[in-house]
């Protein structure tokens, strides 16, 4: 079992259905943030969060499912990223779960 978690600005709300949607999973939670950055470091594009006193809204998309459904979505996340080439990248990160209680 896999532990996929994702981020992305509000507004790849849509992008992020459908992501879980064509690769198969059928039940995630989404939690709102607020993410802060306290200064700029290296080059802007590769920073998540620009220097901004509010903060930029922000989403953490997550679902446990099976390894071959997780490592489709993460396909889906790289190739989004490819075609958009958006300043603010949907990232994907997938963690190995260990142990569950059912």
């Amino acid at each position: 079992m896999k532990l996929i978690i994702i981020t992305s600005i509000r507004e790849d709300l849509s992008v992020i259905n459908h992501i879980m949607e064509k690769s198969g999973i059928p039940v995630f939670s989404v939690s709102e943030t607020v993410g802060h950055k306290t200064e700029h470091q290296g080059f802007l594009m590769d920073n998540w969060y620009g220097k901004n006193e509010d903060g930029t809204d922000a989403l953490f998309t997550f679902s446990f499912t099976d390894e071959a459904t997780a490592r489709t979505a993460m396909l889906l996340i790289k190739a989004h990223n490819a075609e958009t080439n958006s300043q603010f990248p949907i990232r994907g990160f997938l963690l190995p779960v260990e142990e569950t209680t059912y």
